[in-house]
């Protein structure tokens, strides 16, 4: 089993108002995440990247903490004061370029001796590409174009210096970039840092076969993380690549307590708080196409049916057919008499596994086992501290069954993930 330390990001994941919760952009609440997760022997650190800030309406989301620091700078810090974890920084392929980016994952590289990750994420939201000279945003098969060759340039840049040190000059030539020169940092302990990719739309799995060393997805049942594990590793051949070439890692989140019952009403709570009034009404009018604004959170649902192709979700992550949504919702709010905010916790609910650590070891045992995951992305919904509970108390009975790591055998991100040197293409 593989482990990952998510550091949430500004959003409403992490309940930013329970008095537990400590600054998103101080160096110590990185750093003590980092090291909880060190003293777990987790694979890697993953870090969130935030280009905008999120507003409804024109009012910033009111469970959202303002200002987030740019991930790589922090992952650098992050290298002094950690020996060997993963340090994965999320950057994003639809506004960046080759070159630059590449320079900085290689020198991350060096600096933590081979520890380096880019998890590589396209932008469809419009709010994001307005904060770039682009403006804008780009299709889904324009992004995945763009992230594609993105990638395969910067494995060129990578491939420019000989294993034994010495720089060549490196042409790319393509649809999306033309570049040509020399790149200034020599190969790095990894070759190239691991490559991670986030998402589970079938442009993104096919991506994630031809590419990437680790998907990040997510999954809610153990049938539908089969499904998608099976999926995924099927389309590998087509690469020439073998199935533990890629791992695959959904994010999920994890409440404990003394009990199962105990921690059933912890989860319920957190969720209760991650779910505010404007927070709900936006998920509504993402499903419905919408401006839901004149609505009661506390009132019924809306009685009419979703607008397709609405105008009002343009850009903005979608979430499947929406007359299906709209249904599906209508459905549970008359059977449970929820209301609107109601049937938004209860329908949104981002906990995973619930229960005693010996319960939640023992699901998290039997994805890895029924092969519908190779590990886990944990996503705590506290900061610092949310990973506390989970690494004193459920992964010694991972490591006592032997379902997890006791110490590091290796020292770079490749080693602990058990992935393949990179074959130099000179």
């Amino acid at each position: 089993m593989h482990l990952a330390a998510h550091f949430p990001g500004v959003n409403n994941t992490t309940v930013w108002a329970d008095p537990r919760s400590g600054s998103q952009i101080d160096f110590s609440s990185f750093e003590h995440l980092a090291r909880t997760a060190e003293r777990g022997k987790f694979d890697f650190f993953f870090l969130a990247e935030g280009l905008r800030l999120r507003e409804h309406n024109g009012r910033i989301h009111d469970l959202d903490v303002v200002g987030r620091p740019e991930s790589l700078t922090v992952l650098n810090a992050l290298a002094a004061v950690t020996e060997r974890l993963g340090l994965a920084a999320t950057v994003n392929a639809t506004f960046n370029e080759p070159y630059e980016l590449a320079r900085r994952l290689a020198t991350l590289d060096h600096l933590s001796a081979g520890r380096a990750a880019w998890n590589v994420v396209t932008s469809s939201d419009a709010f994001t590409g307005e904060n770039f000279r682009r403006g804008g945003y780009l299709d889904r098969a324009d992004r995945y174009v763009r992230a594609a060759e993105f990638v395969a340039t910067a494995r060129e840049l990578w491939d420019s210096w000989t294993p034994d040190g010495v720089s060549r000059p490196f042409s790319h030539e393509g649809p999306q970039f033309t570049i040509s020169g020399e790149f200034t940092v020599p190969r790095s302990p990894q070759g190239h840092p691991v490559v991670i990719q986030a998402g589970d739309s079938d442009e993104g799995r096919e991506f994630a076969a031809s590419a990437a060393d680790v998907i990040f997805t997510r999954h809610g049942t153990l049938e539908a993380g089969r499904a998608f594990y099976a999926d995924v590793k099927s389309r590998l051949a087509a690469y020439g690549r073998q199935p533990d070439d890629l791992r695959i890692m959904p994010g999920v989140t994890v409440v404990t307590g003394d009990t199962d019952a105990e921690a059933q009403e912890l989860a319920y709570e957190i969720r209760r708080r991650q779910v505010s009034p404007q927070n709900a009404i936006l998920a509504a009018e993402q499903v419905w196409g919408t401006d839901l604004s004149a609505y009661d959170p506390e009132g019924p649902l809306p009685d009419f049916d979703p607008v397709p192709d609405s105008g009002i979700t343009q850009g903005r992550v979608r979430h499947g057919d929406p007359l299906e949504t709209a249904a599906r919702w209508r459905a549970l709010a008359e059977a449970k008499g929820l209301s609107l905010r109601g049937t938004v916790i209860k329908t949104t609910a981002r906990q995973s596994f619930v229960g005693s650590p010996a319960t939640v070891a023992a699901e998290l045992t039997a994805f890895v086992d029924g092969r519908a995951a190779d590990g886990f992305i944990l996503v705590p919904h506290l900061t610092p501290g949310g990973l506390d509970d989970f690494v004193d108390r459920v992964v010694p009975i991972l490591q006592e069954s032997g379902a997890f790591r006791s110490a590091y055998t290796g020292s770079t991100l490749r080693s602990h993930l058990g992935l393949p040197e990179p074959v130099w293409k000179g």
